[in-house]
């Protein structure tokens, strides 16, 4: 501390020095200020309203926390009118610093009127940042690192898709090889905790562990990113991996000290997170509406919240009431309120953007149904988001229940709608089709008097297959451990001739007496399997080809205006049988099928196998404590129309180049089988060569006759065995 000479004293206070007692004692604005915030932009008032204008504040800051009168302050001055008024801003002290980051995390940007946008900083933060040095001094440039592709495995010279397989505590990332083992890309034990899961576009792999999920990618398969989420059981991502959702049936614990989480008091009691993927960032919580189980355990039907394709918007339902859509990436209310619809049980987004009355695309869509309600009829209704314009609605009579079915291209919905006749003894089904892109969105009704177990549009087109049945044993959709006797059939959309000819959904086949109970159309449409899942005494498989070219016997059936006849092109490729086969999956490409048998279901001859297209089995392997197989997707092709065109056109020269390498591939595969047999051959002559020599030592010790070996130039037979191969049979009917 500095000394002063009293007769040296400064006549003036401003003069003298305290920098050295202010630098001693200095006190850190972080230290008792942090409750405190500052709110600007509010309405300028005189005495007489400033008792209402605190009144609407608390009303808006009710969600933060209870604030007493006398923890507003504020400020005020004399006008040029010389009238005392508010300067445009107040400070509000809080109990705590978390209800202050809470005050500004949920009120900064709130709009009071359309001329006053509340602008809410913690104190600390004004004072902070108030003593910014005005020189800029540019911080030290950090060592540029190069992060691994996130798409590598697209670079693969074969074009081969990627699997990932979990085993026991394994867990391999596998390349398929078609009819050889798959070729091992990574593999680490302990990798997850319950079960592995890609996100939409194939660039991370999502690990899940008791504290939180893990992202992994890259070539190299490093950890990206780690969401902290305590006993996370579902995720689900938006359809451009920008954001991840994550649910616990655990709500969200905030300890009262040491808190190191992510997770602040306003998100105690949560259970669903909305994370930001590429920065990690904590978005908001939500409470999780989960209905009671007659068991009385909670359940949760996932996703709760359903994205747009745009990703601008994500909505849930509250059964019975209301839709709430929120924006991305604000997670606010649109509009700051919820749709309120009486009674509405489901939605369904439309998977591209909607389309208004005259057909021309805009917004987003979504489809809500409602059911019957006393004198009310059951409706379904087309709503644009974000307008909230209803563009279209449909009402329907005796009905149980519907589902939504859209087109991937959003082209076509489809309600499957369960009817029961007047008396409620007898119910049926129908569908009611709506051609979303034509004026005023016509619907077709299509009937089917029975139930229908299983619905699904083929991928990019204008068909969709039915597994319908009238089995007395049927009680659910779901497949489950009875076989029921059921029928396929498969719809086109039969344009007519000319301009003005109603265009409508017919059928090109019905296939009766079959056991199936589920659908799997190929991602590139065409093909598609019927299986029978989950069953305990069938495990069938069906291969078809809705655009197989007839044989002459089938040509036979086109008529000679030129037309063709679809029955004539649905062709059963191959039926096949998986033993306990619980779950399909197409690869991305549309060339093979796995199918597996998870311990998950059952423990019988766990493991899974490779189909190709038509059916044949090309890789079977069973594994002890098999649980999963999931194909890694791919992104949408950056070719355009006008190339994938001319690919089409130019594809026989590209098949015999990929004919030629999956030869060679083959050939190396064989040349490398025979030198393992002959391996194994040159050993098993060694054994027997050093066996003969023992024998004879111990024999000669014994006193025993040894036999003579054969004399090097003693003929030796020889036996020729000749192995016939049919390679193709042909008949012919010669007249």
């Amino acid at each position: 501390m500095a000394r002063f000479d009293i007769n040296n004293i400064p006549d003036n206070e401003e003069d003298i020095d305290f920098t050295d007692i202010e630098e001693r004692y200095q006190l850190s604005f972080e230290e008792g200020f942090d409750n405190i915030v500052v709110v600007d932009n509010i309405p300028l008032v005189d005495e007489t309203k400033e008792e209402k204008l605190i009144q609407f504040l608390r009303k808006i800051f009710k969600n933060v926390g209870e604030i007493r009168d006398k923890h507003f302050t504020m400020p005020k001055a004399v006008n040029e009118k010389g009238k005392l008024m508010s300067k445009g801003f107040m400070f509000i002290e809080f109990e705590n610093a978390e209800q202050a980051t809470l005050a500004v995390k949920l009120i900064d940007g709130f709009k009071m009127d359309k001329s006053h946008t509340l602008a809410v900083n913690r104190f600390t933060d004004v004072e902070k940042y108030s003593a910014v040095e005005e020189d800029f001094h540019a911080p030290a440039e950090e060592e540029f690192i190069e992060k691994e592709h996130l798409k590598s495995w697209l670079a693969d010279e074969m074009g081969r898709d990627q699997m990932v397989i979990y085993r026991h505590n394994d867990v391999q990332v596998l390349w398929n090889m078609q009819k050889e083992q798959p070729q091992i890309a990574h593999n680490k034990p302990h990798w997850t905790e319950t079960y592995v899961q890609w996100s939409p576009l194939g660039s991370y792999l999502t690990t899940f562990h008791t504290q939180g999920v893990a992202l992994w990618g890259g070539e190299s398969w490093k950890k990206i990113i780690r969401f902290v989420h305590p006993g996370v059981k579902l995720i689900d991502y938006s359809p451009n991996e920008r954001y991840l959702v994550t649910w616990s049936n655990e709500p969200i614990v905030v300890p009262e000290e040491n808190n190191d989480g992510p997770f602040g008091p306003e998100d105690e009691g949560n259970q669903i997170v909305i994370w930001d993927v590429k920065s990690g960032a904590l978005l908001r919580t939500f409470p999780s509406l989960a209905p009671q189980a007659p068991s009385g355990r909670s359940t949760v039907s996932w996703p709760v919240f359903k994205w747009s394709p745009s990703e601008r918007y994500f909505a849930r339902v509250t059964p019975g009431s209301q839709i709430s859509v929120y924006e991305a990436p604000s997670m606010g209310l649109l509009n700051k309120k919820s749709i309120k619809i009486d009674g509405v049980v489901d939605f369904e987004w439309a998977p591209i953007s909607g389309a208004d009355k005259s057909g021309k695309v805009k917004d987003d869509m979504l489809a809500y149904w409602t059911p019957e309600v006393d004198n009310q009829p059951a409706r379904v209704t087309l709503l644009n988001i974000p307008t909230q314009d209803i563009v279209r609605t449909k009402n329907l009579f005796n009905v149980n229940d519907c589902k939504l079915h859209w087109q991937n291209q959003g082209d076509f919905l489809c309600v499957k709608v369960d009817r029961h006749t007047k008396n409620k003894k007898v119910t049926y089904s129908n569908l009611e089709i709506f051609r979303v892109r034509e004026k005023d969105i016509p619907v077709e009704v299509v009937e089917v008097k029975e139930s229908i177990l299983a619905f699904a549009w083929e991928p990019k087109g204008e068909r969709f297959a039915v597994i319908t049945t009238s089995d007395p044993n049927f009680t659910s959709a779901t497949p489950g451990s009875t076989t029921l006797k059921t029928s396929a059939s498969f719809y086109y959309l039969d344009k007519g001739k000319g301009k003005d000819t109603l265009q409508s959904f017919k059928v090109i086949k019905s296939l009766t007496g079959k056991s199936c109970n589920t659908i799997f159309w190929s991602p590139k449409g065409r093909n598609v399997v019927l299986a029978t899942l989950r069953s305990q005494t069938v495990w069938d498989l069906e291969f078809y080809d809705l655009d197989f070219e007839p044989l002459e016997s089938a040509a036979a059936k086109v008529p000679t205006g030129g037309e063709k006849d679809p029955a004539a092109y649905l062709q059963l490729l191959s039926s096949g049988e998986h033993y306990g086969v619980t779950d399909i999956e197409w690869d991305p490409s549309g060339r093979f099928v796995a199918t597996s048998a998870s311990v998950w279901r059952h423990t019988m001859e766990n493991g899974y196998q490779i189909w190709d297209f038509k059916g044949q089995m090309l890789y079977k392997e069973n594994l002890e404590k098999f649980k999963q197989l999931v194909w890694r997707p791919r992104p949408k092709t950056l070719l355009s129309k006008d190339q994938i065109k001319n690919i089409r056109k130019n594809l026989r020269e590209y098949s015999t180049r990929f004919e030629e390498q999956d030869m060679e591939s083959s050939s190396l595969v064989s040349s490398a089988e025979r030198q393992r047999r002959r391996a194994l051959l040159q050993e098993w002559a060694d054994w027997r060569k050093r066996v003969e020599s023992d024998l004879a030592s111990d024999r000669a010790a014994a006193g025993q006759q040894v036999a003579a070996a054969p004399a090097d130039d003693e003929e030796a037979e020889e036996v020729d065995e000749w192995i016939e191969e049919v390679i193709d049979e042909k008949e012919e009917i010669v007249a």
